[in-house]
């Protein structure tokens, strides 16, 4: 299977956070999934991180770190992603949500998120 993860996944299996199910937190330790994180994911972090809506010991380097530590694998933003963005209907206004599920589409991924605001679109996801 393959896996993108939201930025609060993300988030909350680097911290431990008792708001990631167990269901998830395996799916992201298993060894024979595929798991992917969007640059987009660092953007949006960075920003929040910088504004104090989030906290992470060691900010955006330690935050980059430990994905590449986990061995995520990190997708840069191209061409196709942006396209698809052109027919994503109008139901969600997050800019980063919005490029993660044409990312998931195009990818033909499945997004880890318990943002019900991305459970309204036509993409696979899984909480």
């Amino acid at each position: 299977m393959r896996y993108l993860l939201d930025t609060h996944t993300l988030l909350w299996f680097f911290n431990g956070s008792p708001n990631l199910p167990d269901s998830v937190a395996a799916k992201i330790e298993s060894f024979e999934a595929q798991k992917f994180i969007s640059v987009t994911s660092f953007w949006e972090f960075a920003i929040k991180h910088s504004l104090g809506k989030l906290h992470f010991e060691g900010g955006i380097t330690a935050f980059w770190k430990m994905a590449t530590a986990n061995r995520f694998t990190i997708l840069q933003i191209s061409e196709p992603y942006l396209s698809r963005l052109d027919y994503l209907p109008p139901l969600h206004r997050d800019p980063f949500d919005r490029l993660l599920i044409t990312t998931a589409i195009v990818e033909d991924m499945t997004i880890l998120t318990a943002d019900k605001n991305i459970h309204q679109y036509d993409v696979r996801w899984m909480w």
